[in-house]
């Protein structure tokens, strides 16, 4: 089971890298915006989400913001505070980023039968919920 998770975790990195690169974007940059796409987030929430030290998110939220992609905007529950967004056009570039990685990482189990694709979520979401896993992206599955 060991070999097999962290195989199919190094697959599933591999096609998210390789997503990224395909829209312009690095594997972080793509993880940040579809962290964005739910909603706005203050920089101490999107730290801990993304597992980033203050440092990397702050720097990964300038090159991103550098390139259109999000904004900063006040925390209305703080003035010392702000709030990271996407913009307009990272909301697209978000969207298609997200619609194109799940499409990619969809195909992988192409011999699965329904059962067998709804069993793997069903015990590969329980790892990711016993081990409180932040969403860093979105349920497909509703």
């Amino acid at each position: 089971m060991v070999t097999a998770l962290v195989r199919a975790s190094f697959l599933i990195n591999a096609v998210y890298a390789e997503s990224a690169r395909e829209h312009g974007l690095t594997p972080q940059q793509g993880q940040l915006l579809c962290v964005l796409m739910a909603q706005p987030y203050g920089m101490t929430e999107l730290g801990s989400v993304l597992g980033l030290a203050k440092s990397s998110l702050t720097g990964l939220v300038d090159r991103t913001e550098r390139n259109g992609l999000v904004r900063r905007e006040p925390d209305p529950r703080d003035s010392r505070a702000v709030r990271v967004a996407l913009t307009a056009r990272g909301a697209r570039q978000a969207r298609v980023f997200y619609d194109e990685t799940c499409r990619q990482i969809d195909a992988l189990p192409v011999g699965f039968s329904a059962a067998d694709r709804a069993t793997l979520a069903g015990l590969l979401g329980r790892i990711v919920r016993d081990n409180e896993v932040p969403a860093v992206f979105q349920d497909t599955d509703g």
